[in-house]
């Protein structure tokens, strides 16, 4: 391949902030000696995105509509035939002088994430329980979920593709994908800076889509994660109002307790079939 890293910017009504990226990426490529090629994919854009990227003399995609983050990504990673790809935000809250600390890694690991260093208050309670959730199904500890800056192993993206989203939630599911199915993954801790424009972030209706997308990430990859301590809390619960009814109120309450437990059951085949079916599929 002609290079081994090609760095993508995803942009959306960003004339505030693609500016100063571009302009900082190129300063600190040519500290480093480097000349990786940049993509910027304009979204849609009604303001002056493309036109000032272009004055940077980079390469330039643009969507008619805005069609989403993950959108955006694939159509650069498209025009691309590097290695790897680098992906970092174009509203200036990846400091593109963290960029060494990222390529330092490179050939040593199938990703690189840039683990924030801190979130905005209004949204940590709700990161919080996503990545708590995300570190329990996949099984591992996750620093950051969907952080915008991380150096990706083309062929890992490629591996996954036809279940990459063209929204926000591109990242969070390439990193699940990742994780949960044994690829290295390698977080460096980053700055996160205030962003530069508007944020285009619907914390309730995306907080709502990433806890639904991390569920059924995991169920595609690791079902029984999901459903076998679902099935458990089932049966269980089916017990414990036999118990109760039993032995606390005189009368069994054997529908409730019957019901329960076979609608446990039922969970647990369908955790098994979907695990036979998952492995089969590889």
């Amino acid at each position: 391949m002609n290079n081994s890293v090609t760095i993508i910017i995803p942009a959306y009504q960003e004339e505030k902030g693609i500016g100063p990226v571009l302009e900082q990426l190129q300063t600190v490529l040519a500290k480093m000696g480097k000349s990786y090629p940049i993509i910027v994919v304009d979204d849609g854009s009604t303001d002056r995105t493309a036109e000032i990227a272009k004055s940077f003399g980079v390469e330039v995609y643009h969507h008619e509509e805005n069609r989403g983050y993950g959108a955006a990504l694939k159509t650069g990673i498209r025009h691309t035939q590097s290695e790897y790809i680098l992906i970092i935000d174009a509203d200036g809250t990846y400091p593109p002088d963290e960029l060494p600390r990222i390529l330092e890694h490179l050939d040593m690991y199938d990703m690189v994430v840039g683990a924030r260093d801190w979130v905005q208050p209004s949204r940590a309670f709700a990161k919080w329980v996503l990545r708590q959730l995300a570190n329990f199904l996949a099984e591992t500890k996750i620093p950051d979920l969907n952080s915008g800056l991380r150096l990706i192993r083309k062929s890992l993206v490629e591996s996954f593709w036809h279940i990459l989203p063209n929204g926000f939630s591109f990242t969070t599911t390439i990193t699940l994908s990742a994780l949960c199915n044994g690829y290295s993954v390698k977080y460096v801790p980053v700055r996160y800076l205030k962003r530069e424009g508007k944020s285009k972030i619907m914390p309730v209706r995306n907080t709502w889509q990433f806890l639904m997308l991390i569920i059924r990430t995991v169920i595609y990859f690791n079902p029984l994660r999901v459903f076998l301590p679902v099935g458990m809390g089932m049966i269980v619960l089916g017990i414990i109002v036999g118990i109760y009814s039993k032995f606390f109120l005189g009368k069994l309450m054997d529908v409730s307790t019957i019901t329960a437990i076979t609608a446990g059951v039922e969970i647990l085949m369908i955790g098994f079939l979907a695990d036979l079916i998952s492995k089969r599929s590889r």
